[in-house]
């Protein structure tokens, strides 16, 4: 039986190419797979990130919006049913993700029925109820209950109202852990109250604590605590309109798992959306990723009030040829190129055996023949791929090219990139024999668009910028060359245009100039737009005559609103002055804004109209009208300096600053004023700024000194201590009183540094006193209320203690009663550390200030000093002499020491010596002393001269207004 054979022989070459060529496609198919799935991996990334990123920012802003309510309840005691209301109105709107906000009362077993009944009164039938099996049942007796008290919104809500949530352990347990940390803490997924108890969801919980109670330690927070403040969430809800809000749930292709655990823990799963990940079918040996874009799910972890949360995105697997067909083009094209060129080898070859066997001879020539076809074929091979290269690298351009004919006029569109239909709108279809003038619109007197109509005349290239036009009439700018193309016989038979849209760059270069002129926050002129238009006003006040005004306006009391409300509506404010200042102004006018809550204005007098205060009063009017932030009204006065063009300067540093002395000096007046610059506001400043700056070197140059006031013992007679009083001794001024430099002191954060130089020379002069033989004199300091709240005052005291070596009980500290009654809780807690030390306290000044009887008696103070303002007219003021009468009374009844100051007159001394009073210091016995003198009197032993019997009183002992006979 004969032998089957092939139709042709396959040649070994044929083979080969074919393998090669094989080869070389799967290699590409492969490289250009694996760089799609990267695209495509990298992009599943920035998604899955935006949407973990979100989710996470979110639930913190959620923990925040929690401790931001905490804060009423640490602000105000008792907070009200309707106060928590109203706080929480605004919140509920701006996060409508949240279920409710809630107040837990904690009411002991002992005091239910007091509780229950006292809320019936308002709630007719209300019972502290716990949740069974999803439905709301009465509550079991227990040591402590967990009761929702407020609950914000009600409706929606009535069926947590009332609920001992103290049953529920992870509630329970979430509350515990808020308690002994003082932070926020979070539930697990818990079963909500609301929709019958199927509703999931959680709770953040923060502790709230009675005022005033020690923190200090987990006991002193469970035995403060009164309850705690909750925001309930809707878990599946939240998520879902956090992703929802932003726009995070349109891509479909996206799956996203929420759990409200460390773990993908299907029992806490909380939110699913999306295409869940499947693993394709596909061989074991190959990877995944060459028939599938499929990514790998993302897992992340983020942390809600002490709790892990995590969340899982994940797609879908896809067959690569949905979305990218340059690896299928490859490898199909790579194939056919392949089979192609092995049936071309084989044809070559089966051609060669042919004529091999016919013409030997003629070999020669048909391999060079050969030889050339091949050369020609990779020649025209070349000039294809160069060609389609060309071609996909100007529809690859991020620039519009447009390809025109070079015959006028009209000079029509042949060829459009898709770069232009992306920038203009206009489809090839739309422009194809068109035009480029219709990019123009009716914007067509532009210069530069001659300069292109002369360039296509004379057929030479240009470049310009232009403003164009797209399909929609939006304008952008672009950068527009124009190139002719010549043919084989150089002669011009295209253009190509290309267009660089520079829209963005403009639009930048805009915002920088305006921003470079222009306050970011409220539009007005800047620092420097204000020089140059100030510039501009001198010239025109010095040509025409006519003056021009500064005004520099600082707004009162704008740090109380930033203080209360924030910066936020600090900056709502500021933009609404702002505005109103352009409406009071003239369209002649400048308005600037300096720095915070300082305005400055330009104001030209024109020949029609000239300038009065009654325009200043018109500015001022317009800021004072009532402004509505978050509900606030607040009515905003201001106070304003005003310098004259050229009378007070002519350059803008000196008008501004002359505007701004004239505004201070209108705050010294009280507010809501404006004042004129006089050149003795310029002195008075100037010599402040030289005190600020002499004071700030004076202690260092040691030219502060103490004088002593003695302090007298009215029953004795006999000096008991002394008052120390600081002097500035300056080397120019002389002597500087006290009124002109401690305010200052105060003011530039001075005031501690030489508080405790006084201290420490004073306790220092007292023991020199007692080695020099003079016996233990007590030394009274006055503290500031700066030295008074510093946190290591106990510690500095005790510090000059030991190293002055002085008896802590000859060192008196003199308080106000307006230091302490800012924070009484706190200075009780200062004077308990500074008695502890062993000092004397004292109140001075007693009666000018404010003080309650039952935070008196909580001082830890010896000593009260009655304020010589009373002293001055006890003999002929039966007001003042009441007073001291009362003042009197009230410290020996509280077992305290009385002394009076101020006592100048014999008639003085013998009013408070027979009604009681301890001690006294005063100009009839001493003014204050250089240590020098006071040392004298020390040694002398000088005693206080008694007064004589007979002495003329207005005042009887029992401080009734009554007529006395004459000595």
């Amino acid at each position: 039986m004969p032998r089957s054979r092939w139709p042709f022989n396959l040649s070994a070459a044929a083979v080969v190419a074919l393998v090669v060529g094989l080869a070389g496609t799967t290699a590409l198919f492969v490289g250009m797979r694996r760089l799609e799935h990267d695209k495509v991996e990298l992009d599943f990334h920035q998604r899955a990130s935006l949407r973990t990123a979100t989710l996470g920012q979110q639930l913190t802003e959620t923990v925040d919006v929690l401790k931001f309510l905490n804060q009423l309840f640490a602000t105000v005691e008792p907070v009200s049913r309707e106060q928590f209301r109203v706080f929480t109105e605004p919140l509920l709107q701006r996060h409508p993700y949240l279920q409710a906000f809630n107040f837990h009362r904690i009411v002991t077993e002992a005091g239910r029925q007091d509780y229950e009944e006292q809320m019936r009164r308002r709630f007719p039938g209300f019972a502290m109820m716990r949740l069974k099996d999803g439905k709301p049942v009465p509550a079991e007796p227990r040591d402590q209950h967990l009761v929702v008290d407020y609950i914000e919104p009600m409706r929606g809500n009535e069926v947590a109202f009332g609920l001992d949530v103290s049953h529920n352990a992870q509630v329970a347990a979430a509350a515990g852990n808020a308690v002994d940390t003082g932070e926020a803490a979070s539930t697990g997924i818990v079963n909500l109250a609301q929709g019958d108890g199927g509703l999931r969801g959680f709770l953040v919980i923060m502790p709230v604590y009675r005022h005033g109670m020690p923190l200090e330690t987990i006991a002193q927070r469970r035995a403060a605590a009164v309850g705690d403040t909750a925001a309930v969430f809707n878990a599946a809800g939240l998520v879902d309109k956090i992703l929802r809000a932003k726009g995070l749930l349109d891509d479909a292709s996206i799956g996203i798992s929420v759990y409200a655990a460390a773990t993908l823990d299907e029992r806490a799963l909380v939110y699913r959306t999306g295409v869940q990940a499947m693993t394709p079918d596909t061989p074991s040996w190959l990877p995944r990723w060459v028939f599938y874009d499929q990514p790998d799910e993302i897992v992340r972890n983020f942390d809600v009030a002490g709790r892990t949360w995590r969340v899982m995105i994940s797609a879908a697997p896809e067959a690569f040829f949905r979305k990218h067909d340059g690896s299928l083009n490859t490898l199909v094209g790579g194939v056919l190129f392949s089979m192609l060129l092995a049936a071309f080898v084989q044809v070559l070859a089966s051609r060669s055996r042919r004529v091999h066997k016919l013409v030997e001879q003629r070999t020669a020539e048909l391999m060079h023949a050969n030889a050339l076809l091949v050369d020609d074929i990779a020649a025209r091979k070349r000039a294809e791929e160069g060609l389609r290269l060309r071609q996909r690298a100007i529809d690859a351009s991020a620039n519009a090219v447009i390809i025109t004919s070079a015959v006028p006029p009209n000079y029509p569109i042949e060829y459009v990139n898709p770069a232009f239909e992306r920038i203009t709108g206009y489809s090839a279809a739309d422009v194809l024999g068109r035009s480029c003038s219709l990019l123009w619109s009716k914007d067509r007197d532009q210069p530069e668009i001659q300069e292109i109509l002369a360039a296509a005349r004379e057929k030479r290239e240009t470049h310009t910028t232009l403003r164009n036009y797209g399909k929609d009439g939006r304008m952008f700018w672009s950068d527009t060359y124009v190139a002719p193309v010549r043919d084989e016989s150089d002669e011009v038979k295209h253009f190509v245009v290309a267009l660089y849209d520079i829209t963005a760059t403009r639009r930048y270069q805009a915002e920088l100039e305006f921003q470079a002129s222009r306050d970011t926050l409220t539009g007005l002129a800047n620092r420097n737009l204000l020089h140059d238009r100030l510039r501009q006003a001198s010239a025109y006040a010095e040509r025409y005559g006519h003056p021009v005004w500064v005004l520099f306006l600082n707004l009162d009391r704008f740090k109380f609103v930033n203080d209360t409300l924030g910066h936020r509506a600090g900056d709502q404010l500021l933009n609404i002055v702002a505005q109103r200042l352009r409406e009071a102004a003239r369209e002649s006018d400048t308005i600037a804004r300096l720095s915070a809550d300082e305005f400055v204005i330009i104001l030209p007098e024109s020949a029609i109209e000239s300038l009065s205060p009654a325009v200043v009063r018109r500015i001022m009017d317009a800021v004072a009208q009532p402004i509505v932030i978050e509900g606030y009204e607040f009515v905003m006065g201001c106070c304003i300096g005003i310098a004259v063009c050229p009378g007070d300067g002519s350059d803008a540093d000196t008008l501004i600053k002359h505007a701004g002395i004239a505004m201070y000096r209108a705050k010294e007046t009280g507010r809501n004023s404006f004042q004129f610059y006089t050149a003795c506001m310029n002195q008075q400043a100037m010599e402040r700024l030289r005190l600020e700056g002499d004071l700030r070197n004076a202690l260092d140059r040691g030219e502060f000194v103490l004088h002593y006031q003695p302090q007298v013992d009215l029953g004795t007679g006999h000096i008991l201590g002394v008052e120390a009083l600081v002097r500035w001794q300056h080397p120019v001024l002389g002597a500087v009183p006290p009124a002109r430099f401690i305010g200052l002191a105060e003011e530039m954060g001075l005031i501690v540094p030489i508080g405790n130089w006084v201290l420490r020379e004073a306790c220092r002069q007292s023991v020199a006193w007692l080695q020099a033989g003079h016996g233990q004199v007590r030394v009274a300091v006055n503290l500031s209320a700066r030295q008074f709240y510093q946190q290591d005052l106990a510690s500095t005291i005790e510090s000059i203690l030991d190293e002055t070596g002085i008896e802590p009980h000859l060192l008196e500290l003199e308080l106000t009663e307006s230091m302490m009654m800012n924070d009484v809780e706190h200075a009780v807690g200062i004077l308990r550390r500074l008695k502890a030390i062993g000092v004397y306290l004292s109140i001075d000044d007693f009666g000018t200030g404010y003080s309650s009887l039952s935070y008196l008696r909580r001082f830890p103070i010896d000593l009260l000093k009655i304020d010589q303002s009373f002293v001055r007219d006890i003999t002929i003021d039966p007001d003042d002499a009441a007073i001291v009468l009362s003042i009197i009374s009230l410290a020996h009844s509280l077992r305290l020491k009385v002394i009076a100051e101020g006592v100048e007159t014999e008639a003085q001394l013998g009013y408070l010596q027979r009604h009681g009073c301890d001690f006294m210091q005063g100009y009839f016995f001493s003014p204050p002393l250089p240590a020098g003198e006071c040392a004298a009197l020390l040694r002398d032993r000088r005693r206080l001269p008694m007064p004589r019997r007979q002495t003329l009183f207005v005042v009887e002992d029992e401080a009734a207004p009554k007529a006395s006979g004459a000595r």
